[in-house]
């Protein structure tokens, strides 16, 4: 009798310690934590801008957790205007100093004498010097434009050029077009130790720039889910200088939230999650996407649904076109609705499929260097919200 007690007690405990972790599981707590781990984890990849290395990483990095919670994953990729500056810098005695490729600039890799030019790189400005065959090294400001300068620059036969910013950091210069010679800035601390040398030096600018960004969505589906009822997405993409943890890491934990918690149910037979990218550039991957897709394809979709900006501001705004509206507000009263429409369910929209817009407003990092916390119990309160409304959409 004493063993067999223990015996039932032990198992008693197996299957109590079972439900717990079960409970754990599907807990708040849980669904907490792993949210906002996503979040952390693409914050710490830096800026995401389309094109950029860590958007690729953060690609990557969703293609492999959608694989994990069970769904295939393909990734689509698209092609559009976009200069980049892939990794300049500027060496002089030995020593690479970053630089940034003005816009539009024209790649090379330049070398010769770093000429100094005398005041602000003005056409007299060139005649007590020479310049020709070498790299100029001119001042910001005067009263002439980066595009002035470069012009100036050329005539006097330089072969490429560096403006010093007026501000101690540095400065992304915009050209209207293509110049001359290869051109970039300085930031203003960098350019003065440059300025201050007495003896003339040996430089080589190389300037790495493309015309052209490479954006990737990653679609995740259940097998043989050819034809959802529903698409869920948001954007991983952020602005330069960003890393975008409420502007849309957010919105992009809450759908892979939602996808691992949808895996093994019905639902999940009809829909198809989405990590949209180059988003800050124009809509650039949702465009792509529905300018790619089947008209038919579309128009079998029930809805979109779509999260941008979800992790700041206590109340949700639910932004509904067609009768997604009613749904939504059926499904929870506590949201209010939104016209804020920049984002990717404009895409569908344009293309006649109701959408669904999650937002909880602008807020004072937006697009800053400062984004970079979110609120993790609202992540789950809009993931949980959600939940619902997709419960009620695919009854």
């Amino acid at each position: 009798m004493i063993f067999r007690s223990r015996r039932i007690l032990l198992n008693l405990g197996i299957a109590l310690l079972t439900i717990g972790l079960s409970f754990y599981l599907g807990s708040p707590n849980f669904a907490t934590d792993s949210l906002h781990s996503d979040v952390q984890t693409l914050v710490k990849m830096g800026a995401r801008v389309a094109g950029s290395p860590a958007a690729e990483r953060a690609s990557e990095f969703l293609v492999n957790e959608y694989r994990k919670a069970g769904y295939e994953v393909e990734v689509q990729s698209f092609n559009y205007p976009k200069f980049a500056d892939v990794g300049s810098d500027l060496t002089v005695n030995g020593t690479a100093i970053r630089v940034w490729a003005m816009v539009r600039s024209i790649a090379g890799n330049p070398s010769g004498r770093l000429v100094a030019v005398p005041n602000y790189g003005k056409p007299e400005d060139y005649k007590t010097i020479n310049v020709k065959g070498a790299i100029a090294l001119v001042r910001r400001g005067g009263g002439m434009t980066f595009a002035q300068k470069i012009d100036q620059a050329a005539a006097a036969g330089a072969i490429a050029i560096v403006i010093v910013n007026n501000q101690s950091d540095n400065v992304r210069g915009m050209l209207m077009q293509p110049p001359a010679i290869p051109a970039v800035a300085i930031s203003g601390k960098e350019g003065a130790l440059l300025f201050a040398q007495k003896a003339e030096v040996q430089a080589t600018l190389n300037v790495q720039s493309r015309p052209n960004a490479i954006g990737r969505n990653v679609i995740a589906h259940l097998p043989n889910v050819t034809q959802p009822k529903l698409i869920i997405g948001g954007h991983f993409d952020s602005v330069e200088n960003s890393p975008g943890a409420n502007d849309n890491a957010s919105g992009t934990a809450v759908v892979l939230g939602l996808a691992r918690q949808l895996a093994k149910s019905p639902q999940a037979q009809q829909i198809w999650f989405m990590g949209f990218d180059g988003e800050e550039d124009g809509l650039r991957g949702s465009k792509a996407f529905v300018e790619q897709a089947d008209l038919k394809f579309l128009a079998n979709l029930k809805g979109m649904l779509n999260f941008d900006m979800v992790g700041i501001n206590d109340r949700l705004l639910v932004d509904g076109s067609g009768a997604l509206s009613a749904i939504a507000k059926s499904a929870s009263g506590d949201v209010r609705s939104s016209r804020f429409g920049g984002s990717d369910h404009m895409s569908f929209k344009a293309k006649e499929v109701p959408t669904l817009f999650f937002f909880r407003g602008r807020e004072p990092n937006y697009h800053s260097p400062n984004d970079q916390r979110v609120e993790p119990r609202l992540l789950v309160e809009t993931q949980q919200t959600a939940s619902r409304i997709v419960t009620q959409l695919l009854k």
